[in-house]
């Protein structure tokens, strides 16, 4: 189908549509990379997995909540957060507005999001309704603003990326720096604001990862399909 914003009521009442809605963020990717760099991978991502998806089953994308839990940046100018209370009270309101909707589908972009996107999932599900979440997340990727999402924005947004900019940040494992970045954000590690080192990313790398994010969401929206079919 379409987006859904670009739609009418009538021409979304006359199908049983699945909605996706892209979850992104409004913070700090270092010096190189715009702060809505969660939210134009998860709009991609969603909207790529949707015309797959409508070649079998009516699918809709939902303007992207650009917003999310994002206070582990709140030491960089530009950051917006609505904290997980509110990001959970909106996902729940929005879930329950959806009943006329086959199912609905949550594809973050922000890992930040992760834990309270899940818990508003359970509830959902306790309500009987049909909700999942996919993540635009890379496995073995670096942790913020390094060289995976810099080479995915190569790829879904290069005019975005300031090439001149880039630089590395805090380059230790995730496991090492993770204490410190809960105690006193992402500003305790990398004044920067980077977690890795984007001087490698490309764009070429970004069209890999983005094609294999997509597929790897495709195959669980679908999976996902069947168990509603089955419920």
């Amino acid at each position: 189908m379409s987006d859904l914003g670009s739609l009418t009521w009538p021409e979304i009442g006359a199908v049983s549509a699945v909605l996706m809605v892209p979850l992104g963020s409004v913070e700090q990717h270092g010096p190189h990379l715009p702060l809505d760099t969660d939210t134009r991978i998860a709009v991609a991502v969603a909207s790529a997995v949707a015309a797959d998806l409508s070649e079998t089953v009516p699918t809709v994308v939902a303007p992207a909540l650009a917003f999310g839990a994002s206070g582990e940046h709140a030491g960089f100018p530009g950051t917006l957060s609505l904290g997980c209370d509110a990001l959970a009270s909106a996902l729940v309101e929005l879930v329950r507005s959806a009943d006329h909707f086959r199912g609905v589908v949550f594809v973050n972009g922000h890992g930040g999001n992760s834990a309270t996107v899940r818990n508003v999932v359970t509830l959902a599900r306790s309500e009987g309704r049909r909700v999942a979440m996919v993540t635009c997340g890379v496995a073995g990727g670096d942790a913020h603003a390094g060289r995976t999402e810099t080479s995915l924005l190569m790829h879904v947004a290069p005019t975005a990326v300031r090439v001149d900019r880039v630089a590395p940040g805090e380059t230790r494992p995730w496991a090492v720096i993770r204490d410190d970045v809960l105690a006193g954000g992402v500003a305790a590690v990398s004044p920067n604001g980077v977690l890795g080192d984007p001087r490698a990313a490309s764009a070429t790398e970004g069209r890999d990862l983005f094609a294999a994010i997509c597929a790897r969401t495709a195959a669980e929206v679908r999976a996902e399909l069947a168990e509603w079919a089955d419920g």
